[in-house]
């Protein structure tokens, strides 16, 4: 076979992309087939969070393309069969509708923001509560309801509920809805209701179900079970993020347009952000000999997870104030430090000076430092910025749900569950970026700001240690501090987040005050 026919065998295997119809139609689907988020999500396989990104601009690829294309054909078919049945079913003008009959509901026809999560969602038009059978604006689980059992109450003791804007009243021409059903009927709805509040499976119960799950699989085989865990890591991590965001206040935009300094310049290349990773040793200790501990902190990057992330698109500014309200990276001009020989530089050892692009927790660990409690530094000059709105509790049930996970596997000597949590959120940090491991979410921002946390923490200890009049030795990445002195009445020991544990000790200097520093 010539190079052109396996050119052109290549070129037949390619069919073209199933077709799909827009973004607020896929939603409009959805919701008029009265399906969640959750439901369509596990019957394709993909996260409820990877679904509303294909509902607000974003499409699949591949495999996964075509069933999501078959998936909205059948919603589409079926829903005209449906409205075909009704017109012709409908009663005319000369023929009332009776009280025991439903009113149809009008489709809805323009999407809506999903305030609530993936259980609950508003409706474009008020659809009958299945407790009341009064308009109900949200849909849970798939159950048009009320949310408050006050809304309900209302028309159970007769007082008629208020419409919603711009919907029929007793005095249109439009038929009433039910206000009467059957009691064996009522009672299902109460525990449709019932099940539609009340969570399946908490996240703390996904990494258990894994758990247990793995080791039934391979049998009690510990290392087996492991390393089936930490292969799985990442889709387990955005499942189990997907699970604490639910009734969050905030949606999570999974992929937003990102500036070019946040990408990548080469295949093998990095952006432009840096991350002030400390990489410091102490050039001269004190004199004479010291035995120096080197601590360990625990789950940095788990404790990096609580920081100020942006919600949305960030949006370019210039010669603007710090605000504090929002987060991003900046482009400063950072001040000279004068304390290299304590205390390690806070922006990282650098080569080239002038203006580098940092993130929020850098800039936030200099504006601090410049403050007049420590005063160690002149304020970053800051001369543009890419940022958004923040909050620092974006991640905060998802940091708890691994950080519980992880204490009691430590009480209980649980490796298999240790190892699988560390795995998550190591792994959930490091493949948020440009990465073919987590197409789910593709935040390099994020990745950045949490990196630089986790690294502004290790900067923050060795600083609390400086301050407590322990020298400071190395400080290295997020985890590495090597001090001497009584470490202990500083810094609580441990295996918990709080807690720091010995990694090493050794000794460093000499007698001789011409060779200090030697042995270090």
């Amino acid at each position: 076979m010539s190079d052109f026919d396996a050119i052109d065998s290549l070129l037949d295997a390619v069919g073209p992309q199933a077709e799909l119809p827009p973004c607020h139609v896929r939603r409009e689907l959805r919701e008029r087939a009265r399906l969640s988020k959750a439901q369509v999500a596990r019957a394709l396989g993909v996260s409820p969070s990877t679904l509303s990104g294909w509902e607000s601009g974003r499409d699949p690829t591949g495999e996964i393309r075509t069933k999501y294309a078959y998936l909205l054909d059948g919603l589409n078919a079926k829903l005209a069969t449906e409205t075909a049945t009704e017109t012709e079913t409908a009663p005319t003008a000369e023929q009332p509708v009776t009280s025991g009959t439903a009113a149809t509901v009008p489709p809805l026809s323009s999407p809506d923001l999903d305030q609530d999560g993936d259980d609950v969602e508003l409706l474009v038009a008020p659809q009958p509560c299945v407790l009341c059978g009064h308009p109900a604006g949200q849909r849970v689980a798939g159950f048009a309801q009320h949310l408050t059992p006050a809304d309900c109450r209302s028309t159970a003791t007769g007082a008629p509920a208020a419409p919603p804007a711009g919907q029929p009243t007793a005095h249109t021409s439009k038929a009433p809805l039910r206000t009467t059903r059957p009691a064996r009927a009522t009672e299902r709805s109460k525990d449709l209701a019932r099940h539609a509040f009340q969570e399946t499976s908490g996240p703390l119960d996904l990494i258990r179900e894994a758990v247990q799950g793995a080791l039934a699989e391979h049998r009690g085989d510990v290392d087996a079970a492991t390393a089936a865990l930490v292969k799985r890591a990442i889709p387990d991590a955005m499942r189990l993020l997907d699970e604490s965001r639910k009734g969050a206040r905030y949606d999570v935009i999974a992929h937003p347009w990102i500036p070019d300094i946040l990408k990548k310049q080469t295949a093998r290349g990095a952006d432009q952000i840096w991350e002030a990773r400390p990489k410091w040793t102490r050039h001269e200790l004190p004199p004479g000999r010291h035995q120096v501990t080197a601590l360990d902190i625990n789950g940095a990057y788990l404790s990096a997870l609580k920081t100020h992330l942006p919600l949305g698109q960030l949006e370019h500014s210039t010669g603007l104030a710090h605000d504090r309200r929002r987060s991003g990276v900046h482009l400063i001009t950072p001040p000279e430090w004068e304390h290299e020989a304590v205390l390690p530089n806070p922006i990282g050892q650098r080569d080239e000076p002038g203006p580098l692009w940092v993130t929020e927790p850098t800039l936030r660990l200099l504006l601090r430092l410049s403050g007049p409690k420590h005063h160690l530094c002149e304020p970053p000059q800051i001369h543009e910025s890419y940022t958004s709105g923040a909050t620092e509790n974006l991640l905060e049930k998802f940091r708890i749900a691994l950080k519980d996970a992880r204490d009691t596997a430590i009480e209980q000597g649980d490796r298999v569950t240790l190892e699988y949590v560390k795995a998550m959120y190591s792994k959930f940090v490091s493949t948020m970026g440009e990465s073919n491991y987590n197409r789910e979410l593709y935040r390099p921002d994020w990745m950045h700001l949490i990196r630089s946390q986790a690294f502004a923490n290790l900067w923050l200890k060795a600083l609390k240690a400086h301050d407590e009049n322990l020298a400071v030795v190395r400080a290295m990445g997020t985890d590495e501090l090597h001090v001497i002195g009584d470490w202990r009445r500083v810094f609580a020991e441990g295996r918990a987040v709080t807690e720091v544990k010995v990694k090493d000790t050794y000794t460093a200097g000499t007698d001789d005050a011409e060779h200090e520093g030697e042995g270090q």
